[in-house]
This record gives C-alpha cells, sequence and structure tokens, in this order.
C-alpha cells in the first residue's frame, strides 16, 4: 500500500454545519416545523388538554457505530462526560448530553445544537481505533409527548408496551410509528422524546394532531 492510500485512510474530515458566528443559528437555521410557527399555536391554541407536544429544535445528533474497547470506553465517556450504556434499550444522560443504546454496536447522541460540531472534532482528536462517528443533526428533530394521555396517542400510533413495569423512565426502543418511524425514549411516567426524521417530520405532527383530538393537545413554545 502507497504512502498516499495511507495517509487518505488516516485523514479525518468534520464539516462544521454551524455558520462561524454560533449566536446566528437561530436567525439562519429553521425547524423542520418552522413553517408550523408552533409559537403562535403555543398561545392562541387550547391552555389545557390531555396532550401536550412541543418540538426541541435545532439539537444536535451524532451517530456512533463501534466494538469499544475498554480504553475506548474510557475515552468516550471522558469525551461525553457520560459512559455509553451497553444495556440493550437503555439510555444515559448528564448536562445536555443523552446517549441511547440503538443496537450492539450503535448510539444516538444529542446534545445542544451548537456543541455537535466540537464534540465530532474533539471524538477525531482524542478517540483512536477503529469507529464511526456521523453528524446528522440536519436529517432528524426531536418531538417531546407529555401529559395524562400522551401514552394513550403513542399507544394508537405503535405497537410498543408502555407500560411502566416494562417501559421505564430511560427505556429506548427504535420503531414503527404512524408508518413511519421514532426512536421513543422515556423521560418520566407522563413524558416521552421522539427522534424522527426530518422528512417525516410533518407528517407525524399531523398524525399527532388527528391522534390528540380526544384528549386536547396543548402546543408548548
Amino acid at each position: 500500500m502507497s504512502d498516499a492510500v495511507v495517509e487518505n485512510i488516516k485523514m479525518k474530515v468534520v464539516a462544521n454545519q454551524l455558520p462561524e458566528d454560533s449566536e446566528k443559528i437561530h436567525s439562519m437555521a429553521e425547524s423542520p416545523l418552522h413553517h408550523v410557527d408552533l409559537a403562535s399555536l403555543a398561545k392562541q391554541g387550547l391552555q389545557e388538554g390531555g396532550v401536550h407536544f412541543c418540538e426541541k429544535p435545532l439539537m444536535g445528533l451524532l451517530t456512533l457505530r463501534c466494538h469499544p474497547s475498554a480504553k475506548q470506553k474510557t475515552a468516550i465517556k471522558s469525551l461525553l462526560g457520560v459512559a455509553l450504556p451497553m444495556e440493550p434499550l437503555t439510555s444515559a444522560t448528564k448536562g445536555d448530553v443523552t446517549v441511547r443504546w440503538i443496537s450492539p454496536d450503535e448510539w444516538l447522541i444529542t446534545l445542544s445544537g451548537d456543541k455537535a460540531f466540537d464534540l465530532e472534532s474533539r471524538f477525531q482528536d482524542k478517540l483512536e481505533g477503529h469507529y464511526s462517528l456521523v453528524n446528522i443533526s440536519g436529517g432528524t428533530t426531536v418531538f417531546e409527548l407529555s401529559g395524562k394521555d400522551a401514552m394513550n396517542v403513542l399507544k394508537k400510533s405503535t405497537t410498543i408496551d408502555f407500560h411502566s413495569k416494562v417501559f421505564p423512565t430511560d427505556k429506548v426502543v427504535s420503531t414503527l410509528f404512524a408508518k413511519s418511524s421514532a426512536i421513543i425514549r422515556r423521560l418520566d411516567e407522563q413524558r416521552f422524546e421522539l427522534v424522527v426524521r426530518r422528512s417525516f417530520s410533518d407528517y407525524i405532527w399531523l398524525w399527532i394532531q388527528d391522534a390528540s383530538k380526544e384528549y386536547g393537545l396543548v402546543v408548548d413554545a
């Protein structure tokens, strides 16, 4: 193998998805539901209801793929501030960083959108060995469903059993959702987080509106 090929293999490229001035992110970037104007709906719509909905816009999402060695696990914990959850269907959170177990060699990391590029860069600088870290922030968004009837909406949308005995806080599952897909994490007894693809975000938002009609849907800004 030539020296040039070896250098190409070693080369790591990280693309910053944000403007140089990070303060401009909210004025330049648009969330998948920006056209809905959720802020106005929050003011003008129902103020009480069984289901609450909000979008967590412009979050940073990165997919990590590896079979981590003990050394890599230590390095990753140092980089994230939290250890990789190794038990299936679990998650771990510290501060604004959450790591979800997706499969035996895959984790989804979420954090503040303005910190994603820095984390990706530090991974490339500090983590040795074989792994893949891909920034998928631009292709996904995060919804939150809460309230006493949030689980009923989820039951209309997927076949997953959300009883607290089998789906406790911090459990994560990747599943079909209303003929689309979502990564669902339980935040507490009545709050759930959905990571959805940007291309299906509008469809899922419309589905949630319809599925919530009998309970009353409150939009939270």
